[in-house]
């Protein structure tokens, strides 16, 4: 690894923009900076396509539990979604559509993945080595999302179990689960797709569940060949799907983040849903969560309750105390025989490792410094100590209810306005300063406290091992839009080209807290 004193390799390409990561947010970053006329700019990806999430995710069922109209680009419309909520293989085929239509692929590095990135002062620039090459980059944009890196469980003995055993995220296609023996472990968002799909082809499955999820019936429908067509050659209908779709799922806000009260019909939806399909009185208390609805991610499925109803199927709630070659073993000392272990439980969101990769100016990773304060940005997009760098999905800028997209699109606007000043003041360098996001987060953070996942009840991966929610945004989208659309640099130290950066101004309450 290289030090902010150490020369720059004499072969590192020098670009204005590196992109890190070819998910929704690094496609996003790269068309939109190419239709600013920003078009020096490199998009490392260390998978061999665009897609990201959705490239790595291909599961039997895996499908979207966002509408399709509004889980997509706005500025790239798809007429030919085959049903209202996506499958997985229809995402992947769009964003690899758009990338392609989109004129920027001749930008886009593929099989490279970042090993390290560190602030130069003297270059006022980011060094990053890759496996492939080294570049110079006058700023970093990160999409990596949180996502991208599976996280496993840790358990004694899954190294050592004789089967096969692998993750959700890194499916193994070759495992043929046609009467096997299963054990699924983990019940969420890829649990509940992945369940019924197992309970199909094997002999019996176990599925160890550590805490119940809420979920609710998948309004799901097939666009007829007429309403595909009406989409595509209508004037305004798609745009009109997808705002009517949006502003319904903005309704859910109030009860998220002011209101958890007005869940209430939404649990009584939810019980109803479980009461449907389980008739087993044992197994329905199994299934059904001791907390707040909307505490955790609700979920969504026609198919998983009635998988877990089958005489195949076993529930298995007491915690897992090892692998063995033969099995699992729970606390109660019962070892259960297994062919095949499927690890669903989930991924790195609140202790991202591509910061552990990223050196700022003080000389210290992004790691090791939200190892000390926890894991905050201003606006989730900007950190402090780490000039010209632009985090796409960073702390507090997920959501509960509605389409990432939107938050992506409403970042990178960000970014460009941030870009645009750079150039129009001859701006070498930016940076948040510590005040602009302490304020930043202490609204947050207040705001967070009145929402159902701070009085709900339950413990979900949201939090840190501080207990803070660093993931989710606690308010509405479009507030969230309003706020990044304009980069605002009272908030910010800026630097002139070849000089250290210096606080230009300090932020008004208004710039933190509008």
């Amino acid at each position: 690894m290289t030090t902010d004193t150490t020369p720059v390799p004499a072969g590192a390409r020098r670009v204005d923009h590196l992109v890190v990561g070819a998910g929704f947010a690094g496609l996003c970053a790269a068309i939109q900076l190419d239709a600013d006329g920003e078009r020096d700019f490199v998009v490392l990806e260390k998978g061999g396509d665009v897609g990201g999430t959705w490239r790595d995710n291909t599961y039997p069922g895996a499908a979207c539990d966002v509408p399709s109209q509004l889980y997509s680009y706005s500025f790239a419309p798809n007429p030919d979604w085959s049903m209202s909520f996506s499958p997985q293989p229809e995402i992947q085929a769009y964003i690899q559509r758009v990338a392609r239509e989109s004129g920027v692929l001749d930008r886009f590095v593929f099989d490279t993945a970042l090993e390290t990135a560190t602030w130069r002062s003297e270059e006022q620039a980011w060094l990053v080595e890759t496996s492939r090459g080294d570049y110079l980059a006058r700023d970093l944009v990160v999409g990596a999302g949180g996502l991208s890196e599976p996280k496993l469980p840790d358990i004694e003995g899954l190294a050592s179990f004789g089967g096969e055993v692998f993750h959700s995220a890194r499916w193994d296609h070759t495992a043929d689960l046609t009467g096997k023996r299963v054990a699924v472990i983990g019940t969420g968002a890829s649990a509940i797709q992945i369940i019924p799909e197992v309970a199909e082809r094997a002999e019996h499955l176990d599925v160890y569940q550590r805490t119940a999820p809420w979920v609710m019936p998948r309004h799901d429908r097939t666009y007829s060949r007429l309403e595909k067509a009406a989409l595509r050659h209508v004037p305004g209908l798609q745009k009109a799907y997808r705002t009517a779709i949006y502003w319904g799922r903005e309704s859910y806000v109030p009860p998220f983040t002011l209101a958890p009260a007005v869940l209430l019909p939404a649990r009584k939806a939810a019980e109803a849903n479980i009461a449907r399909s389980i008739s087993d009185p044992e197994l329905r208390a199994k299934v059904t969560p001791d907390f707040q609805i909307g505490c955790k991610r609700i979920l969504i499925s026609n198919r998983y309750y009635p998988a877990l109803a089958r005489p195949t199927t076993e529930v298995v709630t007491d915690r897992i105390a090892r692998l063995t070659e033969r099995g699992i073993v729970t606390a109660d000392g019962t070892e259960r025989e297994v062919d095949v272990v499927i690890v669903a439980t989930g991924f790195h969101t609140t202790e991202l490792p591509i910061t552990e990769h990223l050196v700022g100016r003080t000389g210290r990773t992004l790691a090791a410094r939200w190892k000390e304060s926890g894991m905050a940005a201003y606006k989730g997009t900007t950190v402090p100590e780490f000039p010209n760098l632009f985090l796409l999905v960073g702390p507090n800028t997920g959501l509960g209810h509605s389409s990432m997209v939107f938050m992506i699109e409403s970042q990178v606007a960000y970014v460009r306005d941030a870009i645009r000043t750079m150039r129009r003041h001859r701006y070498a360098t930016v940076e948040p300063t510590e005040r602009a996001t302490a304020a930043w987060n202490e609204s947050l953070q207040q705001r967070m406290d009145r929402t159902v996942w701070s009085t709900g009840g339950c413990s979900s991966w949201y939090q840190d091992e501080h207990g803070r929610n660093t993931t989710l945004w606690p308010r509405s989208t479009f507030g969230f839009r309003r706020l990044l659309a304009r980069f605002d640099t009272p908030a910010y130290a800026v630097g002139a080209p070849h000089t250290d950066p210096a606080p230009r101004s300090t932020p008004t309450r208004e710039d933190v807290n509008a």
